[in-house]
């Protein structure tokens, strides 16, 4: 598929602890990296999805964008959090016109906000599996307040939200760019520094979501509360920096505690996916986020799913010029890069 020039976007993900940036053009090669970006933001300027301090994300916003000379100024943006619910739903098979009218009616059995608080957005997946006479929609409702917090915050970076899109959906987007997963049931599990996401593709169809409150947050608060430090140098001594502070024995019995927790949570949201779909086998999790890259992570999780687990490479099917980027640094950072370059290959005129 080709696009014009002025039809790109940047990916902009605005996460709880940094904020990435990337831009993704098209080439005689294909689809190419063009720039790609983070920067990190104060503790508690965002804190669950909900942003506190407007000026010091719209500031970082502006950083970011100066730093790496990014020069377009049209941006996808993604929401997730508590503030947003993605459910499969199955409703009386009518057509799409009909469905619009009727949506507000069918989601407020589904949401547990005042409908009048939410954009309500669906996307008709086919037959229902259990009734004939039934389609599966997926439902997604976002609350209006957060919504507007994003786009003001984007606009009081002097940028302009063109699209709004769900950070699941968005991991789904880039996963399906780079990997063939026809045949398979695959975990897409995004651990972020303060939730995880986790979206079950059936045949590369989403069939179950949840967020669970768990990330890497979870280290750093353990390291403050063993050595007093701030939240900025508990970052830096998870890292290995400043080792006088911390032993590394102390560190591993940080990070193997909050990794069996997460451990724990995932096993028990895919032990919800056996109850629904009781012959099915996930044979395959692919991480993203900041807790992908800690090995001992990976390797639990295997062993206790019996699944096969990789990180997400979302860069696999990106052009990169030689030149343009440090290779060593885009196989570190491509766990942490994945909604942002779902976001990045969003076009302005995306449905």
């Amino acid at each position: 598929m080709l696009f014009g020039k002025k039809n790109h976007l940047i990916g902009l993900d605005i996460g709880s602890r940094s904020i990435k940036a990337g831009e993704v053009v098209d080439g005689k090669k294909g689809l190419v990296l063009k720039k790609f970006g983070m920067i990190d933001i104060p503790a508690g300027a965002i804190e669950d999805g909900a942003i506190n301090d407007p000026e010091a994300v719209a500031d970082a916003i502006q950083q970011l964008f100066k730093t790496y000379n990014i020069k377009e100024s049209n941006v996808a943006v993604s929401i997730g959090g508590y503030s947003v619910i993605v459910k499969k739903i199955n409703v009386q098979t009518m057509p799409e016109e009909q469905l619009q009218e009727t949506i507000q009616f069918e989601a407020e059995q589904y949401i547990p906000f005042d409908i009048a608080d939410v954009n309500l957005d669906f996307q008709i997946l086919g037959e229902s599996e259990h009734n004939p006479n039934q389609m599966s929609v997926f439902l997604v409702a976002a609350k209006k307040e957060m919504v507007n917090d994003y786009i003001n915050i984007v606009n009081m970076a002097g940028l302009n939200p063109c699209i709004i899109d769900v950070e699941a959906f968005a991991l789904q987007n880039i996963f399906e760019m780079n990997y063939d997963a026809q045949e398979e049931n695959i975990a897409l599990i995004d651990i972020g520094a303060s939730k995880t996401s986790l979206n079950i593709l059936k045949g590369m169809a989403s069939v179950f979501m949840r967020d669970v409150a768990l990330g890497c947050g979870q280290i750093n608060q353990k390291i403050v509360s063993l050595t007093g430090c701030s939240v900025e140098e508990a970052e830096q001594l998870k890292h290995g920096e400043q080792q006088d502070k911390i032993s590394s024995e102390d560190l591993k019995n940080i990070v193997s505690t909050v990794v069996a927790d997460w451990c724990t949570e995932i096993r028990r949201a895919l032990d919800f996916f056996y109850s629904t779909y009781p012959e099915d086998q996930i044979t395959r999790i692919v991480l993203s986020g900041g807790g992908a890259n800690i090995a001992e992570f990976r390797q639990l999780l295997g062993a206790e799913t019996s699944a096969h687990v990789e990180m997400i490479n979302p860069f696999q099917n990106l052009h990169i010029e030689d030149d343009a980027f440090d290779s060593a640094y885009i196989q570190q950072i491509a766990p942490q890069a994945a909604i942002c370059m779902g976001l990045a290959i969003r076009r302005v005129d995306d449905k």
